[in-house]
């Protein structure tokens, strides 16, 4: 039997944000410009799922860093604490897929 080749579940465990971006957006980009979505909408929604991938646990480099600044407790107080803010994004995410008029209602609004 071969030898077992650990698995990394998500990019945030050892890349941040812009490198998750630089990464993915020259592939990415062509085909959600051919299938119509909105620039902007898209862009908003890119940098709202990069940020899950830092602090989703167990291995979000973000959460080490945290840990880390702190120098005391345990690495289970962060997660716990980060929870909150996950559930955020998620529901951000949730928000402006379901109404993506939201993306642009503040830049509208301020610009007419």
């Amino acid at each position: 039997m071969p030898p077992r080749i650990p698995q990394c579940p998500e990019p945030g465990c050892f890349l941040d944000a812009l490198a998750m971006m630089i990464a993915t957006i020259r592939i990415v980009l062509p085909i959600v410009t051919l299938l119509g979505y909105d620039l902007v909408w898209f862009g908003i929604f890119l940098v709202l799922m990069c940020e899950p991938a830092l602090i989703t646990p167990p291995v979000g480099i973000n959460l080490y860093i945290v840990q880390s600044v702190r120098g005391r407790g345990s690495i289970e107080t962060v997660i716990l604490g980060v929870l909150p803010f996950l559930a955020c994004i998620l529901l951000m995410v949730a928000l402006i897929s379901i109404f993506p008029g939201l993306v642009g209602w503040l830049p509208n609004l301020w610009h007419g």
